[in-house]
């Protein structure tokens, strides 16, 4: 934020200088008020925790990749359904700018593949849920690591419940990964359609606007 800065002569009146001082702070503290708002995180860590967020499936739903053992020799890293969801805030900066602000929370809820047949036909349909995850964007809370982020998963080993808190992977864990294959800042942006779309793209990007598909 710029400072303001009131410049007077001799031949100014006291009156426009205090006017204009008044005026400065005015926009100073609509400006301090206006970053505030901005600056909002939908996270809380508590002693290098972080607590559960609630309410994420009324966040920004941007896809639902997944990668089966039936085509990965049975043997497939992340077997599971994963839904993602951008915090409200953080889309709104991304659809904005093109970028993930500092304060960014993404959410990834687990869910097995259950069925593989329906009526349209063969294919991964989502069974249980079974697990839930996090990844943060913020300089305060990871000051030295790559890019900012960190990484958490409240779920249990066994998968049947979730985790009050979460304490972040070590960065070498998930980071080296990001770094190397992620499109957009150490997030999978090429395997997010809404996203891919969303970048930088204002209006554009609520969907519908548009009649191109590209």
């Amino acid at each position: 934020m710029e400072a303001h800065k009131a410049f007077a002569t001799k031949k100014t009146p006291s009156s426009i200088l205090t006017k204009g001082l008044g005026a400065a702070a005015l926009l100073s503290a609509l400006t301090l008020a206006s970053t505030s708002v901005s600056a909002q995180e939908y996270f809380t860590i508590v002693d290098g925790a972080l607590e559960r967020p609630t309410g994420y499936r009324e966040w920004v739903y941007v896809g639902t990749p997944v990668t089966p053992n039936d085509m990965n020799n049975g043997k497939a890293a992340f077997p599971e359904h994963h839904n993602v969801y951008i915090d409200p805030e953080s889309w709104t900066h991304w659809k904005e700018t093109g970028e993930f602000r500092d304060g960014t929370i993404i959410i990834k809820e687990l869910v097995d593949v259950g069925s593989k047949a329906a009526v349209s036909g063969a294919g991964y349909f989502q069974g249980d849920f079974i697990g839930l995850e996090a990844t943060i964007k913020s300089k305060k809370v990871n000051p030295n690591e790559p890019g900012n982020w960190s990484y958490y998963s409240f779920s249990t080993p066994d998968h049947s419940s979730l985790t009050e808190t979460a304490t972040a992977f070590p960065a070498a864990a998930c980071n080296a990964c990001h770094a190397a294959a992620a499109a957009d800042d150490f997030v999978f942006t090429q395997y997010y359609p809404v996203l891919r779309a969303g970048k930088g793209t204002g209006e554009l990007a609520i969907g519908g606007v548009s009649s191109s598909l590209k």
